[in-house]
């Protein structure tokens, strides 16, 4: 139906009444059903009605937000994230409307008509693996820049930082540094591009060294007793094992089962983890980690899209921004 739908269309497609579609729209869903309320979801995404109607109006008026969708409001890289961002924004007379959506394609989903609803001027993300298939379906005319997880064939705005090159020098470094065996500990890793090419740069450098891994993986659900239990083998073994945390929130929990072994670090147990936090630096032992330009890139994906929104194009459309390693205490063997 595409840009001609109407409420009455929605109405008679849903088998509710207009008003029942325009409490709906207007987010009145106490007195809704669950059956209801899904009914009008599936038929508002299924017609594009609610993104293309706004689209309509917002043409001729700029109104200078931006909206940003991120994976994990909660963590320090996001923190780093949205303050790059916001810095770069201001300054530039914009404002932004922050969303999280947990890594669930509904909720980015519903993230973006919200902000499309307050007329937003462009968008930036840090999108799941089937974010972009959403986005190009639902229709929305302006423009958006992806962050962090970018599928790099996107034809779309995007920065990232060198994931895969980052966390094959690092662990190449661990080969070096004579450990035997290896554990990533990392959440799903097929949620985010991300996480898939930490993995790949692990794995790839592992195979290449003719050395052998293994994965263990949690979720923020995951307790520091459960995490202990599945290291326990590796810990009470006889190699030396180095353990690669991929995800900063998982690495203080994962730092909490080691510091009970903390007099085999680093000799018999190596720990590194991602993300300069600021706790890695003082404990005893410190933790290496691989540090992302967050800061960097949250500026450089506010850049990227307000050139575009003003259309300038005085920018390049793609950044990849370089990761060092903060090497510490808990991986110098040599």
């Amino acid at each position: 139906m595409g840009d001609k739908v109407t409420i009455n269309d929605i109405a008679k497609l849903a088998g509710v009444s207009k008003t029942t579609v325009s409490f709906y729209l207007n987010g009145k869903h106490e007195k809704m059903s669950e059956e209801t309320r899904k009914k009008l979801e599936d038929v508002i995404a299924k017609t594009n009605y609610f993104p293309n109607t706004m689209a309509r109006s917002l043409n001729y008026k700029q109104t200078y937000l931006i909206g940003v969708i991120i994976g994990d409001i909660t963590n320090s890289f996001a923190n780093q994230i949205v303050k790059g961002i916001d810095d770069y924004a201001r300054e530039h007379g914009y404002q932004m409307i922050v969303g999280s959506s947990n890594y669930i394609l509904e909720n980015e989903r519903k993230c973006l008509m919200g902000m499309a609803a307050m007329g937003a001027d462009g968008f930036i993300v840090q999108p799941t693996v089937h974010f972009e298939t959403m986005w190009k379906e639902i229709g929305i005319r302006k423009p958006i820049a992806y962050f962090d997880s970018p599928n790099q064939a996107s034809e779309e705005l995007w920065v990232k930082t060198n994931n895969y090159e980052a966390v094959y020098d690092a662990t190449e470094q661990l080969v070096n540094e004579g450990y035997e065996h290896f554990v990533m500990v990392t959440a799903d890793p097929y949620v985010l591009q991300t996480r898939m090419e930490r993995n790949r740069g692990f794995t790839d450098c592992l195979d290449n060294a003719k050395k052998s891994y293994d994965v263990i993986l949690a979720d923020s659900t995951t307790s520091s007793e459960v995490l202990e239990n599945k290291l326990l083998p590796y810990l009470k073994g006889d190699r030396t094992t180095a353990v690669f945390v991929c995800n900063n929130w998982l690495l203080d929990k994962v730092y909490l089962v080691l510091r009970n072994y903390s007099d085999l670090i680093p000799q018999k147990i190596g720990l590194i983890g991602f993300d300069s936090l600021e706790w890695t630096e003082l404990v005893t032992p410190s933790i290496t980690t691989i540090v992302q330009p967050a800061y960097e890139e949250g500026q450089a994906a506010a850049r990227i899209l307000i050139d575009r929104i003003e259309r300038n194009n005085n920018e390049a459309p793609n950044w990849i921004l370089k990761c060092r390693i903060n090497q510490l205490e808990s991986t110098k063997r040599i």
